[in-house]
């Protein structure tokens, strides 16, 4: 059985939007080798539709030579999505209807890990549904200011640290679980 398991990239104060415009001089060896990590211990991405689509117009594109292009062309790829009718990407499969219902039945199948990247709204609603095992955060040290925030003002999730390690430059890596009701 497999977890589900999102990685994402977050300001100090909260932001996940846009992080390509604050998060590149943060980026080194030491957080790609984590990326990596995340990737090789899965099996399958799952992918909210705003994430396929910036997804699919650029990785199919990029050669042998970029970085994590071929295992993330490779993997097995879940999109969740109301909106779309189909996936062209390789190795893509849509899901549509009771997404949180379709990964509790696939979590109980044999395999490794479902890992997501971006897509913070799934991200939310599958904290809210019970569905998610670990919550992966780089958090930056920056505030941003402005943006899309992982959590709406207001919104209670309890979670439980499950570790943290500062990396070297500042960013702090910190895994969650939810918490024990």
């Amino acid at each position: 059985m497999g977890y589900i398991k999102s990685g994402l990239f977050i300001s100090l104060d909260g932001v996940i939007e846009s992080p390509e415009s604050w998060h590149f001089p943060y980026f080194n060896d030491e957080m790609g080798q984590i990326v990596s990590d995340q990737l090789a211990a899965s099996d399958t991405m799952l992918l909210g539709r705003r994430t396929y689509e910036e997804f699919a117009a650029f990785w199919p594109n990029q050669g042998n030579d970029v970085p994590l292009a071929n295992e993330i062309n490779g993997v097995r790829k879940l999109v969740a999505s109301t909106t779309l009718q189909d996936v062209d990407w390789q190795n893509s499969e849509l899901i549509a209807g009771d997404v949180p219902e379709d990964l509790r039945r696939r979590k109980a199948e044999d395999g490794q890990d479902i890992s997501i990247t971006g897509s913070p709204t799934l991200v939310r609603s599958l904290l809210d549904a019970g569905v998610l095992d670990e919550l992966r955060l780089l958090v930056h040290p920056i505030v941003v200011g402005h943006g899309k925030r992982l959590f709406a003002e207001g919104a209670r999730v309890p979670l439980q640290l499950v570790s943290a390690r500062t990396l070297e430059t500042g960013v702090q890596y910190v895994v969650y679980a939810p918490a024990e009701a």
